[in-house]
């Protein structure tokens, strides 16, 4: 898009450079900056990236967008062939440019739009993968799904023939501002949990927020998981949107039957509205099932054979962090899932691991945060979890994952093997202290818990 464009779309202004210039690509880190990027100075909390613009420059970005930045006459006369643009809030700013770049796709390129409680990464890297197999395919990398990231994501769409975008939230309006930005064609999902129930009060509430992924679409096309109670509600009680669903347990378009959970990965038979055939999912967990028919699902709304939707389902990898699996050569298998957690996930975790052919299945669990007054109880089913799944060792860090353990012990979890501790450099001793070989240990807490420092220092 062209300078005019960007001030146009901004109410921006022009202090130095051409209106007729293109930008192409866009950057908010000087660290990873490339010559002929646009910069963007992002306000943080704790920084301004807008104090940035010279060394942007200087690394050779060809413009700058940014707020709040008083310019000399020298600093005019030493860039005077570069391009700066002041806008009032450069948040708000990009939010406008991302806009404009998806309207300039026009309504028939395909977005699939991406939330839900638990697994919405996962979900958009195999439904990614799935449409990939017929469409060029931009999708969101790693986790970039909230007001800074998605707009970036957006940035990079170029000759793509669709896009996957990954969309999150903490509270009321914040997909509502997404969604608008992104305006799928295909709405996803994946569940109503308890995530964020601290922000948001109740699981309905949760669910209200979900779907204002709704509020962008021109057509409501909207695929759920069939299997969530509150969703199924959903789709009983709603006939004014194109709802299609999947599942296991419950009647839907798309089924997963004669289901087979191995270690590593699951195979089961794909049933699309009755036309049936095998896949191997190469990750495991029942979750996993549920993502692959997620995608399978996009997959037949976007028009692809059954080959193409097996294609993509079998070969998908997944984002780092989430289920990434590890064996040692001291004969010790890592399960890294410390990216986020949410009882669902923690749930979902517990269960994989109990299904593991181990010698010794050891729990390393953190705190889940954003659950307000409910913390204590999610905790505590948390403990329920992991003694109902005959977990061998419990290891446990953080102020609220006392009542993980509280709970595992008195559900019936022998004081000796259940552990708690003041900080992961505790944690971290104790479990190479006591690994021994066949044994399988997962990491699963909340983000801000750092557990990946952790499993980085074990696998070095």
């Amino acid at each position: 898009m062209k300078v005019k464009d960007i001030i146009r779309e901004t109410k921006g202004v022009l202090i130095i450079g051409n209106i007729e210039s293109e930008c192409d690509s866009f950057c908010k880190d000087t660290r990873i900056l490339k010559p002929e990027d646009t910069y963007i100075g992002i306000k943080g909390e704790n920084f301004d990236g807008s104090t940035l613009w010279e060394q942007a420059f200087e690394k050779g970005a060809k413009a700058v967008i940014i707020q709040n930045i008083n310019f000399s006459k020298n600093d005019l006369e030493k860039w005077e062939n570069k391009i700066i643009i002041e806008v009032e809030d450069t948040i708000e700013a990009i939010a406008k440019i991302a806009t404009y770049k998806r309207e300039l796709q026009g309504k028939d390129f395909q977005v699939v739009g991406v939330t839900g409680s638990v697994g919405k990464t996962s979900t958009k890297d195999i439904i990614s993968n799935v449409v990939s197999q017929k469409y060029k395919t931009l999708k969101t990398q790693g986790n970039n799904n909230n007001n800074i990231g998605l707009p970036f994501t957006i940035f990079n769409l170029q000759d793509q023939e669709a896009a996957v975008i990954e969309m999150g939230m903490n509270h009321f309006g914040e997909l509502s501002k997404l969604t608008k930005i992104a305006k799928p064609t295909i709405s996803v999902i994946t569940n109503v949990g308890t995530s964020h129930i601290g922000n948001l009060g109740s699981r309905e509430n949760i669910l209200k927020a979900k779907l204002e992924i709704l509020e962008g679409m021109d057509k409501k096309v909207l695929v759920i998981n069939n299997d969530n109670d509150l969703l199924h509600k959903y789709y009983m009680d709603n006939k004014d949107v194109e709802i299609h669903t999947y599942g296991i347990e419950n009647d839907s378009e798309v089924k997963a039957e004669d289901i087979v959970l191995n270690e590593n990965d699951s195979e089961f038979v794909c049933n699309i509205k009755g036309e049936k055939f095998k896949v191997k999912v190469p990750v495991g967990g029942i979750h996993f099932v549920y993502n692959a028919i997620c995608a399978a699902t996009v997959g037949m709304l976007m028009g692809l054979s059954k080959d193409q939707i097996k294609n993509g389902i079998e070969t998908f990898e997944l984002t780092k962090k989430r289920m990434d699996i590890t064996e040692l050569k001291n004969g010790v298998t890592i399960i890294n899932d410390s990216y986020n957690a949410s009882f669902e996930s923690m749930q979902a975790s517990l269960k994989y691991l109990q299904g593991l052919n181990s010698k010794r299945k050891i729990a390393v669990l953190g705190d889940m945060f954003e659950l307000g007054e409910y913390s204590k109880k999610l905790h505590e089913k948390v403990g329920t979890e992991v003694a109902k799944n005959k977990i061998d060792i419990l290891v446990c860090c953080g102020e609220n994952a006392k009542y993980i353990v509280e709970s595992a012990e008195k559900e019936g979890m022998k004081n000796e093997n259940v552990h708690y501790f003041e900080n992961r450099e505790q944690v971290e001793k104790f479990v190479k202290d006591n690994w021994q070989s066949g044994d399988s240990i997962l990491f699963k807490a909340s983000n801000g818990m750092k557990f990946f420092n952790i499993v980085e220092n074990l696998l070095k």
